[in-house]
């Protein structure tokens, strides 16, 4: 049977009839809500996977957090029954729609990688491929028409793994997921840096210092702007001036952002090139897979201090129930097929064995460790530097630690200044921009002379509306645009208490304030910002 393009019945977008057949997975209470969203649409109508996941994530969101405990979806839209659910990244970060890390490239030093469908369609992202693991480097440059293969591309050994997943948690579309596993930087170029071979040994320094020399020296042709590192060294040689900290230097000094790992083990130990004193060095945290942020605690990540005296880490992030791309093809990914393949046919047996599999998806599973906080914060970067092209890593720097939240009661030195904060980030990074660094440090809504001041910052709108929870959203506050790009809308003050806000873009774009940390719920899965009055 030919496959036929049809069109979405509930937002018209073209979609074939195979994916739109895709919503006839949909559990009682995820079809409930699109009846009621659409009146008159029935099940065997079929939808496409962007309207059945908003209608998940609305689900999720009214059930309430203890929901994530049982799966953000009992039906998985794109195959069967999920054993668990993962929040997707954009979601539980609190990220600003509008940067995906576009005109960015990150580098990957890592073990191994894999062309992922999530990199390389419906373009290929991949900009190059080199291989360290022998003292003569190999490279491969590759066209975005491209698709990119190597020496051994299809291995699919186990050395492949941890770099398509720090790779894939960074920038990867979510193309398997119609793209709500996706990462930050998901329109980001990558250059892929191998340290590792079948059949070698394991990482060491000398594999390490050879990816950042290769960098040290081409990293500015390929117009790399942030260098992930998600591996460590060896442990005896955290010296004072070792070769990899200065390689990582060089980097810096050339304007280009490093991100390290701290590692896993909780000790009061750091291993090159975590040890640099101006890398950005990431512990972990566990946000228990859930919306409230008083439920986070520390992961067991590395910390301490360099023989410099500099404290690491600088930053902590999600650590544990990341979702990443599974390796294709391999005995993992394999089982994963079968597994819901027998539960979508009515197998409970399989539960336990998806569980200990950590499986999201037939494509994606939930993974933990610092090496997957760091490309979280490599991804933040990417979408920092597409708001503001100017920046350099000592404001970058400065920008992440300023915008981060700390955990209450966690120590300093295990935390730095606190989880990452995405949103808040790029908006920080946005507000740095020359042309609108006058209107100072202060990004949250304001209370002057006795009025509310908000302020947006988009150049591609061409008029902004403010609604609030303050007149139950019905009478907007036209927003004025007060320079390029900046627009502000003002409030007669309220009395004493907790309201919503959100602005409307040219009638047909909601935006909840990116500038603002502050956030709730809203009711169509998605976020509200906050504005506390206060006497």
């Amino acid at each position: 049977m030919v496959d036929q393009e049809k069109s979405c019945p509930l937002c018209n977008r073209p979609i074939s009839d195979k994916v739109l057949a895709e919503a006839r997975w949909m559990d009682p209470e995820v079809l409930a809500e699109i009846e009621k969203r659409h009146p008159g649409w029935h099940q065997l109508d079929g939808a496409c996977p962007a309207c059945v996941q908003e209608a998940l994530l609305i689900t999720l969101l009214k059930e309430g957090e203890a929901a994530l405990h049982d799966g953000i979806q009992s039906v998985w839209p794109l195959d069967a029954e999920a054993a668990f659910g993962a929040l997707p990244t954009p979601l539980r970060m609190h990220a600003d729609p509008r940067f995906t890390g576009r005109g960015v490239t990150i580098a990957f030093i890592d073990s191994g990688f894999y062309p992922h469908p999530d990199l390389i369609q419906p373009r290929n992202r991949i900009k190059a491929w080199v291989d360290v693991s022998l003292p003569r480097a190999r490279s491969r440059r590759f066209t975005p028409d491209q698709v990119p293969k190597w020496p051994g591309w299809d291995d699919r050994e186990a050395y492949q793994w941890h770099g398509l997943m720090t790779s894939g948690v960074a920038a990867g579309n979510g193309w398997l997921s119609h793209g709500l596993y996706r990462g930050l930087a998901s329109d980001a170029e990558l250059v892929l840096i191998q340290i590792l071979r079948t059949g070698a040994g394991r990482i060491n320094n000398e594999s390490i210092l050879r990816a950042l020399r290769w960098l040290n020296r081409n990293a500015i042709k390929l117009g790399v702007r942030v260098v992930n590192i998600s591996v460590g060294g060896d442990r005896d040689r955290a010296t004072a001036g070792n070769p990899l900290d200065e390689a990582v230097q060089r980097l810096i000094h050339q304007g280009i952002a490093v991100v390290c790992a701290a590692g896993n083990e909780g000790h009061r130990l750091l291993v090159p090139p975590a040890t640099a004193p101006m890398a950005l060095t990431i512990g972990g945290i566990d946000d228990k897979n859930v919306f409230n942020h008083h439920e986070m605690e520390l992961w067991h990540s590395n910390y301490g201090q360099t023989m410099e005296g500099a404290s690491k880490p600088e930053l902590v992030a999600p650590s544990i129930w990341v979702a990443a791309p599974m390796l294709p093809g391999t005995p993992t990914a394999n089982e994963a097929a079968e597994l819901f393949a027998k539960r979508a046919a009515g197998d409970d047996s399989v539960n336990e064995r998806m569980a200990a599999q950590k499986l999201v998806t037939p494509h994606y599973q939930h993974v933990d460790g610092t090496s997957f906080a760091a490309p979280l914060t490599s991804s933040v970067i990417a979408c920092m530097l597409e708001a503001n092209p100017e920046l350099d890593p000592i404001h970058i720097r400065t920008l992440l630690k300023a915008s981060a939240d700390p955990i209450p009661g966690a120590p300093h030195e295990r935390q730095g200044s606190g989880v990452l904060e995405a949103g808040q980030a790029v908006a920080f990074a946005v507000w740095r921009r020359p042309d609108i660094i006058h209107l100072g440090q202060q990004l949250l809504p304001r209370k002057r002379n006795g009025f509310l001041h908000f302020y947006l910052y988009d150049p591609t709108a061409a008029k902004v509306q403010l609604f609030g929870s303050w007149n139950d959203w019905k009478e907007p506050v036209d927003a004025e645009r007060i320079e390029h790009g900046v627009w502000k809308a003002v409030q007669p003050t309220l009395p004493p208490g907790r309201y919503f806000y959100k602005f409307l873009l040219d009638d047909s774009r909601w935006l909840d304030d990116p500038a603002n940390p502050h956030k709730a719920p809203d009711e169509n899965g998605f976020f509200n910002s906050i504005v506390t009055v206060t006497e």
